[in-house]
């Protein structure tokens, strides 16, 4: 059996690959202390392989904490979902992404999450007959889901939660308002 080489250093993009998550991830994990990082006088970062080994031992795939509630988001676009999922990361929080209505309730029959975010407006079949399909499937109010739109009027949080969602933001949201929503439905 060959010895593994401790002192491996990679790349700000292979070690992004090697966790499972983008570069703006990593980077701000290094930035706060929680992966350990060199700064060559180029200003460009290395990270040793045994770090980042370490850092998934305690963390989990794609850094994210172990344990923590996992929350789906449906959303077809992917520039959303990433900005939201890698803030929910950070507060730790697993986070499963789809980008339509058929994945995300795949993906509910694969794992029931804890939570789902769930965008209104989608291509074929929107976020309202998604929520009536994973009801029908799984019962009202059996998982929470936070519904969200860019078409959002007075009427739009009471059809939410008349229709069985908990609850409602606008888009463009509030990114901390969205959190704050997560950890309400879905705490830590």
């Amino acid at each position: 059996m060959a010895m593994r080489d401790d002192s491996e250093w990679l790349t700000l993009g292979q070690a992004a690959r090697f966790l499972g998550v983008a570069q703006s991830t990593i980077r701000k994990w290094s930035d706060q202390g929680r992966v350990p990082a060199f700064y060559t006088p180029g200003g460009h970062r290395r990270y040793r392989r045994a770090d980042l080994e370490t850092f998934l031992e305690r963390s989990g795939p794609g850094g994210r904490p172990k344990g923590g509630p996992l929350v789906l988001l449906v959303d077809d676009d992917a520039r959303v979902r990433e900005l939201v999922r890698i803030n929910l990361e950070f507060e730790g929080y697993t986070v499963r992404e789809a980008a339509d209505a058929d994945e995300g309730l795949a993906a509910i029959d694969e794992a029931r999450p804890d939570l789902v975010l769930l965008d209104v407006m989608m291509p074929h079949v929107d976020g309202w007959e998604m929520l009536r399909r994973m009801q029908e499937r799984h019962g009202v109010g059996s998982i929470p889901v936070v519904m969200f739109s860019g078409k959002a009027d007075e009427q739009a949080e009471e059809k939410a939660t008349s229709r069985g969602a908990q609850a409602f933001v606008g888009k463009p949201f509030d990114l901390q308002e969205l959190v704050e929503r997560t950890k309400q439905l879905a705490p830590l």
